[in-house]
């Protein structure tokens, strides 16, 4: 009997500069163990500067990777046909200083933000207001209704993100996430759409020649 493999490409795999992608990096395979132990390391793609940092495997060279390997097996793919490889660069950490600045920035961002919009809504002529109308007093600083709505605030953006610090409240994702992972799939599917034409460009340019 033929082995068959089993083989399902990851949406996205990373790989460092100067390194080779191999087969482990873009694929999952399901075999035979001493089949799937001999293709697993087979280089699939060697990164060369001139393609940048995002690198397209299509399915059809991995199937052509293990054809060579492995002539008498039997691949049956699922899911996408292709996969992205981002090559990075090793990054020095992050410094601390600069971590400090940009969460001042934008904590002090965001507390602007919500002091001008409290401002150009006219915030604290409404709490006065409704003050007058449960106590019929007219009161200049309302704390009482603008102490807990202060605090609201803060809460409703702990519930709304569904984060404290590192933790998640629950497993739902919050908005924030939701257009986050809209955002990459967007970018995703573009930077798969761009990559097809620039290897169909490839392979004109090697026909004219």
């Amino acid at each position: 009997m033929k082995p068959v493999v089993y083989l399902r490409l990851r949406k996205r795999s990373r790989v460092p500069r100067g390194g080779v992608v191999r087969l482990r990096d873009v694929a999952q395979l399901l075999t035979e163990p001493e089949l799937e132990a001999k293709l697993l390391p087979l280089v699939v793609h060697r990164p060369d500067r001139s393609e940048g940092n995002l690198v397209l495997i299509d399915i059809l060279r991995v199937i052509e990777t293990i054809r060579r390997e492995a002539p008498e097996a039997s691949v049956e793919a699922f899911g996408d046909p292709h996969t992205l490889v981002e090559v990075y660069a090793g990054r020095k950490p992050a410094s601390r200083i600069g971590f400090v600045i940009v969460w001042l920035l934008l904590f002090f961002g965001s507390g602007l933000a919500i002091m001008n919009f409290h401002e150009d809504v006219s915030m604290p002529a409404v709490h006065q207001r409704i003050v007058f109308l449960l106590t019929g007093r007219t009161v200049e600083h309302p704390y009482a209704l603008q102490i807990p709505y202060s605090f609201g605030i803060g809460l409703g953006m702990v519930i709304f993100f569904n984060h404290v610090f590192k933790k998640k409240i629950n497993e739902e994702p919050s908005p924030l996430d939701v257009e986050m992972f809209k955002y990459e799939e967007s970018v995703h599917q573009y930077v798969v759409t761009e990559e097809y034409k620039r290897l169909d460009e490839t392979k004109r340019e090697r026909g004219r020649r």
